[in-house]
């Protein structure tokens, strides 16, 4: 057994100019085509790597040729599905390029956080930003940073230096006012979320401007947390009201808390409460009832954003969007008519598609 065998470690370098007969600066310059290496010696490094099983890892190639090729993104330290969506959907994004991800997360959207997360991802040597966070305001600090690296923005952050993509969030909420509304509710109470959220002040807004345009007083906002813990916790007070048929949640597992305190409580949705949420996570069409929610395009969001800091780095045109990002009203059976004699809905027969 070889000691190469017995260690678990592949061939070093060294091994492979010792192998080739070759300087070590001779091997790194082969392996990353450098034009100052005739094709024989670039030929017997190559062969030598091959043979001895050499792979230069990530840290040697960055040590190499100055790029580490990682793309920094900075999402908020929630558990919520659109924070684990954005970050696989990032990786897959950049994987496509040769690129590596590096994800941290800032407890607050306090600007000097925000900071602090970015200057991490530096000092590890992130060469472009993605920022998936729903900020407010931006900053000469964080400005500054943008303007040095190629940086994105997804959910509207209003960074002027940053190559921004994001949804109408009024609109997300327009939707689903509207249709509640259409089907006969004289109002839709609303449970927002975090007021710092930028997605939840435009959400809260679309909601606001859809009730005023049919003459109606929008009720009092209740606020979550985004968590169905928070949802549940609302919906047990809220819904002591019988006057309440239709809620509109901030997203869907604020929708999810809300049901189960119906349940909790009960009472029936949609029969007694038509209630409907933000996003179309996975679980929304498995829910009893299934959720009536609106599907956000994160997917593409994501794949446009990491594209574009991508094609800045390597000095290419960006790339154009070939997807649509306006948000789509999913119907299901969580949402009716008021005083429908539709009780809680049951799943769907076996192979009907959600």
């Amino acid at each position: 057994m070889s000691d190469q065998e017995r260690t678990g470690k592949g061939p070093s370098m060294a091994e492979v100019a010792a192998h080739a007969g070759v300087s070590a600066q001779t091997v790194s310059r082969a392996l990353r085509g450098h034009p100052y290496v005739t094709a024989e010696k670039r030929a017997r490094v190559l062969a030598s790597a091959e043979q001895l099983g050499y792979r230069m890892n990530s840290a040697a190639k960055a040590l190499s040729s100055g790029r580490t090729r990682i793309v920094g993104v900075v999402m908020m330290a929630t558990d919520g599905y659109a924070g684990a969506a954005t970050h696989a959907l990032a990786e897959q994004a950049a994987r496509t390029r040769g690129y590596g991800v590096a994800v941290t997360q800032t407890p607050s959207l306090a600007l000097a956080d925000v900071l602090a997360a970015v200057r991490r991802l530096e000092e590890n040597g992130a060469e472009a930003l993605v920022l998936a966070l729903p900020l407010r305001r931006s900053s000469p600090q964080l400005e500054a940073v943008t303007a040095r690296i190629p940086t994105a923005t997804i959910g509207g952050s209003p960074v002027l230096a940053a190559r921004r993509f994001d949804v109408d969030q009024r609109s997300v909420a327009q939707l689903v006012t509207e249709h509640l509304l259409t089907l006969g509710h004289c109002t839709v109470h609303h449970v927002a979320g975090p007021e710092d959220w930028i997605d939840a002040v435009q959400r809260e807004s679309g909601w606001r401007d859809a009730l005023s345009g049919h003459g109606i007083e929008p009720p009092p906002v209740r606020r979550g947390d985004w968590s169905a813990a928070s949802g549940h916790r609302i919906g047990l007070e809220m819904f002591e009201d019988r006057t309440v048929s239709a809620v509109l949640a901030a997203n869907d597992e604020t929708a999810v808390g809300l049901v189960r305190a119906l349940h909790d409580l009960g009472r029936h949705v949609p029969g007694d409460v038509s209630v409907a949420g933000v996003d179309d996570i996975p679980l929304a069409a498995f829910t009893t009832p299934r959720l009536t929610t609106v599907r956000q395009p994160f997917q593409a969001l994501t794949s446009i954003a990491v594209s574009t800091v991508i094609a800045l780095l390597e000095g290419e045109a960006v790339p154009t969007l070939d997807a649509d990002l306006r948000p789509e009203l999913v119907v299901r059976e969580s949402t009716a008519p008021p005083g429908s004699t539709v009780g809680h809905a049951s799943l769907p027969p076996s192979g009907e598609q959600p």
